[in-house]
């Protein structure tokens, strides 16, 4: 029997855990899962190790005062992982504790497989020798890795971006405006601040003043805001200039999407999101201070936004650390709030940037990722 071992860190990364697992038993019913997920893992049968939230840490200022648990549970996965010896360890993104993990059971002939491929090609790409002494196999979502990581000696297989499957195309926006009395003509903003309690400080003060702004403009406009089950309450603290509808679960994500006019994103992978979406939006990060000078200094790409790197140019507006304000977020909304050639252009660039993020042979993203993980497993030990 095979035991395949999971390792996800945060809430993405548990959305793809629980597709993979489900792809693959599609394939190989026989397959047993441990490891350390979240909720969704759960609900395809993983009994997690420790609660996958201590993990979802992101940028210097955050993870140093935690290092010291973190650096116990990395142990303890290290420990779990030996003791059940898997016929591989599929980590999933969160890379700062799943390549650390993968490096420490690897050098002791567990099998390591990493899904999504990190960024390094962003801003270190000579990490990506480090990387080679701890991976056996790399999924990566973009079209554009794969000869990055194999001129460093790690096959890699481009097994399409799981935001294909996100359902984020097929919301339904008239049941959206019925079920919480939004008039047909009516503006909405679709407004999504980030997915950690430290983006969420950052960014609401911002995001909720931009939001006030555009009040101004149009008094009649309701505002949308998806997030995640415990950051509700955070969320809904916040100084909205209008009592904002509040949806934490996907499907209402995705019908609010397709009833919106715009949206304002933290940078990220929403940003795809949206774009599958069809959903005109503009980009804004602001990091802890901290973190973004480190982050300047190694930089090497011209765009945040992933939208904007598969187009080679800046197809949604971006706007960044010191840029990232209220005035300059509500400035940049405004031709897409008000109906003109910025929204048809977005979502004419929208179709052609979908399409690179599509896996070949007619499979979905997570039947690539259990096809590449099973044809590695059948290879036989790593060494």
């Amino acid at each position: 029997m095979t035991l395949l071992y999971l390792v996800a860190g945060e809430a993405s990364g548990d959305v793809l855990g629980a597709r993979l697992m489900q792809a693959l038993r599609a394939r190989q019913p026989d397959l047993t899962f441990a490891g350390i997920g979240g909720a969704r893992m759960a609900e395809q049968g993983l009994v997690s190790l420790f609660p996958m939230e201590e993990l979802s840490l992101m940028g210097l200022a955050e993870v140093v005062p935690k290092l010291p648990r973190l650096l116990r549970r990395l142990a303890e996965t290290e420990a779990d992982v030996l003791a059940k010896r898997p016929d591989a360890l599929i980590t999933i993104d969160a890379p700062s504790f799943t390549l650390r993990l993968a490096g420490r059971v690897h050098a002791k002939g567990v099998r390591t497989i990493h899904y999504v491929a990190p960024q390094v090609w962003a801003w270190r790409p000579g990490r990506v020798r480090k990387i080679a002494g701890k991976i056996d196999r790399m999924l990566a979502l973009l079209p554009f890795e794969p000869p990055f990581f194999q001129a460093a000696g790690i096959p890699t297989d481009f097994v399409g971006h799981p935001v294909i499957e996100s359902g984020a195309d097929r919301g339904d926006a008239v049941s959206f405006r019925s079920r919480f009395g939004v008039q047909g003509k009516q503006p909405v903003l679709a407004v999504m601040p980030g997915s950690r309690r430290g983006e969420l400080a950052r960014h609401l003060p911002l995001f909720t003043r931009a939001c006030a702004l555009l009040c101004e403009r149009h008094p009649d406009l309701a505002l949308f805001v998806p997030t995640l089950p415990h950051l509700e309450a955070i969320v809904r603290a916040a100084p909205w200039p209008v009592p904002p509808i509040i949806a934490t679960d996907a499907q209402t994500k995705h019908d609010g999407w397709a009833a919106a006019t715009a949206a304002l994103a933290k940078s990220g992978t929403t940003s795809l999101e949206l774009a599958v979406a069809g959903l005109p939006h503009v980009v804004a990060y602001r990091a802890n201070p901290l973190t973004a000078t480190i982050v300047r200094r190694l930089v090497r790409v011209r765009y945040a936004s992933l939208v904007n790197l598969l187009a080679g140019r800046e197809v949604v507006p971006e706007r960044l650390q010191e840029r990232c304000t209220a005035e300059a977020l509500a400035e940049a909304l405004h031709p897409l709030m008000d109906g003109g050639p910025a929204r048809k252009e977005q979502r004419t660039d929208f179709a052609d940037i979908v399409a690179k993020l599509r896996p070949p042979g007619g499979l979905n993203p997570s039947q690539a990722a259990a096809e590449a993980i099973l044809a590695d497993v059948s290879r036989g030990p790593s060494r």
